[in-house]
């Protein structure tokens, strides 16, 4: 989703893919690898006592410690190298992303269930790497609409994701964003969702989605989030919520 997600702002800045689109969709892709794995082997604990993580190599036991930072290390140079043959400030914000990840969320999340909110900023800084490697200006407009609509998204699909594991996060002594009962849509979580189609509404609006099909992608982007407060319906959003970072990418590339 962050390979997919940062292509989404080169696409938006250059509107057609090449060679160094791709060795950017790796890069970011090695470097979210890395983060994932660095992330193992500092939560094996928790993740040994939920049942939806303990079947992670470290968590399990087939693999050790040692073994995870070799494939965390492996994946974080190789997509270095391949970010910095594009570019020094996309490789700068991929390693900030990663730092604050690792070094600010990750230890936060174990403390507060705020660091949702601090998290969040890792999902809305993909797109600002590929807009920085197609060479465009960080406080252009387009890409910081972009990101915060991306920070919006980060927060109900997290959200949707910890209602699903709700006995898990608990079990393992991980505070709730919203404690307590999950019974009913969260007056909170509708509210984010109404900011968050409000914000996509806007992609047509400032010609980032353009073409006779504008309608039609905002429809798809919305639907699924629309459908959250049907509690029948719940499973059909988090769905959408999972995919809108590829929808998004997917508009962006078929507007002229």
């Amino acid at each position: 989703m962050n390979a997919t997600a940062a292509l989404g702002g080169y696409l938006l800045c250059r509107a057609r893919p090449d060679l160094k689109a791709l060795s950017l969709f790796a890069g970011v892709a090695l470097m979210a690898c890395a983060a994932s794995a660095f992330n193992q082997v500092l939560e094996r604990d928790l993740d040994a006592i939920m049942e939806r993580t303990n079947r992670r190599p470290i968590a399990s036991g087939e693999l050790g410690v040692r073994g995870g930072l070799s494939i965390a290390v492996g994946a974080l140079a190789t997509g270095a190298l391949l970010l910095n043959l594009i570019g020094l400030l996309p490789l700068c914000l991929a390693i900030f992303t990663l730092c604050w990840y690792l070094l600010l969320y990750t230890p936060l999340k174990r403390r507060s269930p705020l660091a949702l909110l601090v998290g969040a900023v890792c999902g809305a800084l993909p797109p600002l790497i590929g807009w920085s490697a197609a060479g465009g200006a960080l406080t252009d407009f387009r890409i910081v609409l972009l990101c915060g609509i991306l920070y919006l998204w980060q927060v109900p699909h997290f959200w949707m994701l910890q209602k699903k594991h709700a006995e898990d996060y608990r079990r393992a002594g991980v505070p709730l964003f919203v404690p307590g009962s999950f019974r009913g849509p969260a007056p909170f979580l509708v509210l984010w969702l109404v900011a968050m189609i409000a914000a996509t509404l806007m992609l047509p609006v400032f010609g980032l989605i353009a073409g006779q099909h504008a309608p039609l992608w905002c429809l798809a982007f919305c639907l699924p989030l629309l459908l959250y407060p049907f509690e029948r319906w719940e499973g059909a959003a988090f769905a959408g919520v999972n995919i809108f970072p590829a929808l998004l990418t997917l508009a962006l590339y078929g507007s002229p």
